[in-house]
């Protein structure tokens, strides 16, 4: 009926896509989400729109936004769709990561993650907190789903495991996100020209992180070859194409590395003047890798993250009835 609202319309159409995914056992999802979340102003919404080939300009990302692209696959054959899911405001509305992301729609979902290469003051609170958020919220889900079906969790688990080899030395030192997951630095035009040192605490940071939580790690800028790079690397989680198995660790060079190819060896120790790494107190490798990121890279007052305006108290969204039971209701608390 058309008093039905759009909410109503889209959440029958999430379970509709839920139950016929063949209840109680492991089966492959037909259609796939992407979800990005990343650094504010990043540049995620612009690699969106090149996916998409979409010839128009990005406009800034409030809450979180849906679209969705069609590939063809050939002539009569119907086109595979994909969902493109966006969350705005860096790292200030964690709550809405657990929106598209439910135990039912799970297994059709990966991240990419955004990192803005040219403020790396930002760049470890912004990758911690929404890394942070998306594993717990993740990790709860696929709980919740091995207790309806247990099947799909561990066939999750165990394909996520099968990027690394099975007699990868690293196998018992990382904890890999259960869905796909790729690291995208963005802006690299203006990264490489940072001074050299500096370049290589972030680029030897960002690979220890990425294989920690066993995911892909590329760089990207406004150049044309490496947008298409990155645009082959979406497409590849958005339509199950092969994954690219080239790799380029040179950290004078854009990074490219495909989940499961780096190692704890290759990456080395974290760089530190060798008579300084006993004076820095870590718990695990991931706080040590902070602590000497922190020190070359301290992170801006705790504010910055805080500063995205409350869409509420925007005047262009101003209702004066709606506005005057806000302002009661703010009394009260």
């Amino acid at each position: 009926s058309s008093s039905e609202t759009l909410w109503e319309i889209a959440k029958a159409e999430v379970e509709k896509r839920g139950s016929s995914g063949g209840e109680g056992d492991g089966v492959e999802i037909g259609e796939k989400s992407v979800f990005f979340i990343g650094s504010k102003n990043g540049g995620k919404t612009t690699i969106i729109l090149r996916c998409l080939d979409r010839d128009e300009p990005p406009k800034p990302t409030l809450a979180l936004e849906y679209t969705y692209g069609r590939r063809a696959k050939g002539h009569n054959i119907p086109k595979d769709i994909a969902h493109f899911w966006e969350l705005g405001g860096g790292t200030s509305l964690l709550d809405l990561i657990s929106i598209p992301i439910t135990s039912d729609t799970l297994r059709t979902f990966s991240i990419v993650l955004v990192l803005d290469l040219s403020k790396p003051n930002d760049l470890w609170p912004t990758m911690e907190n929404l890394l942070q958020a998306t594993k717990s919220h993740v990790d709860k889900m696929i709980m919740k789903l091995g207790k309806t079906n247990s099947k799909a969790a561990s066939e999750m688990r165990q394909r996520i495991w099968s990027n690394m080899q099975k007699d990868h030395p690293d196998r018992e030192l990382v904890d890999p996100f259960l869905i796909p997951l790729v690291i995208i630095g963005s802006k690299y035009d203006i990264f490489q020209d940072f001074d050299s040192e500096k370049r290589k605490v972030i680029c030897k940071t960002l690979r220890f992180v990425a294989h920690y939580y066993g995911a892909s790690l590329m760089f990207t800028s406004i150049s044309e070859a490496l947008l298409l790079k990155i645009r082959g690397v979406i497409n590849q989680l958005a339509f199950g194409i092969d994954r690219s198995k080239s790799i380029c660790v040179d950290q004078n060079k854009p990074l490219f590395i495909t989940a499961g190819l780096d190692s704890l060896s290759q990456i080395g120790s974290p760089p530190v003047p060798d008579n300084d790494i006993g004076k820095l107190h870590a718990h695990s490798p991931m706080e040590l890798w902070k602590k000497v990121y922190e020190r070359v890279f301290p992170p801006k007052s705790i504010n910055t993250l805080k500063d995205t305006k409350d869409p509420a108290r925007d005047p262009q969204y101003a209702e004066r009835e709606v506005d005057e039971m806000r302002i009661q209701k703010d009394q009260v608390l």
